[in-house]
Formats: C-alpha cells, structure tokens, sequence
C-alpha cells in the first residue's frame, strides 16, 4: 500500500510537473495554462454527460430487478476519469480520457466482472427471536441472559421529524 501511495503522491506529480515544464517551454505558458483549463472543463462536461446516462440505466435496471453491476463499475471508472481530469496535468488527463472512451471502460468492465461476487442472501438477515418467557431459555444461553420478569411493561411515545 505505501508503495502505491509513493506512486500517486511522489512520482505522479513528479512527471506532471516535468512534462507541464516541456509542454510550457514549447508553447509559452499562456497557450500551456489555457490547455490545462480547457481539459479540465471539456473532461468535467463528457463526466457529466456519461455519468447521467450510466444513472439513468442504474436507475432502469434497479426497476427490472436486475444486478447493475456493470453501471456500478462504470460509474467508479467515471469517478475516477472526472479526479484526473481535474487534476493540472497532462498525463493524468490522457488516463481520464481515455476511461471516457466507452471501448475502454467496456474492455475493463470485462475485465473486472469475473472478480466480482454477488450475493444476494448476503443482504438478507435472518433473527431467531424467543417472546415466550414461560419456557427457559436454551441452555447455552442460562448463563448469560436472564429473561425479563413476567409483566414488564415497556411504555413509550414515538414522534416522526421531517
């Protein structure tokens, strides 16, 4: 883990600030500046677009009880597509536009799909719940839980807040 965030603190933007210095020296700093501000706004409008439609098939999906698990890793692939390209830089910005390729996101949508696991008993809980008080309870639970005493009456008020 340490290795990976060396990468993505220390040597990312180390080779960002090399190749902005490249690009600068060969355009001018104005020309440099105003591409970097024009990725950033053209890869926030693209993540915007294809970030409303990959929700809009979630939400079609969800309707039809379908697992939008392919739209789930879309939609994480986007997230990171639109933090590259708002990050100042023209590496960063290559790897984000090229992940608003939908070719791209479908070679790597296939790629991840098998190392994904669905289980759908996992959301589902089950209680085993003992209201009979008369009997006593099981007898790996005598030590541990005594059973309220017979009469308790629990009384309250609920109020809802919108």
């Amino acid at each position: 883990m340490f290795r990976l965030l060396f990468v993505f603190f220390i040597i990312i933007p180390i080779i960002e600030i090399s190749v902005l210095l490249q690009v600068g020296s060969v355009l001018g700093l104005w020309p440099t500046i105003a591409i970097v501000i024009f990725t950033a706004w053209l890869g926030a409008k693209y993540v915007r677009q294809q970030g409303l439609a990959t929700l809009n098939s979630v939400q079609s999906k969800m309707a039809q009880g379908q697992m939008p698990s392919d739209e789930i890793v879309t939609g994480l692939m986007l997230l990171v597509a639109g933090v590259l390209l708002v990050t100042p830089g023209f590496v960063t910005d290559i790897f984000g536009l090229s992940l608003l390729v939908p070719a791209v996101r479908s070679t790597i949508v296939s790629s991840v799909k098998p190392h994904m696991a669905s289980n759908a008993s996992a959301t589902s809980f089950h209680f085993q719940q003992h209201n009979d008080f008369s009997s006593p309870p099981p007898e790996s639970y005598q030590d541990n839980i005594q059973p309220p005493h017979k009469g308790t009456t629990l009384d309250g008020e609920y109020e809802r807040k919108d």
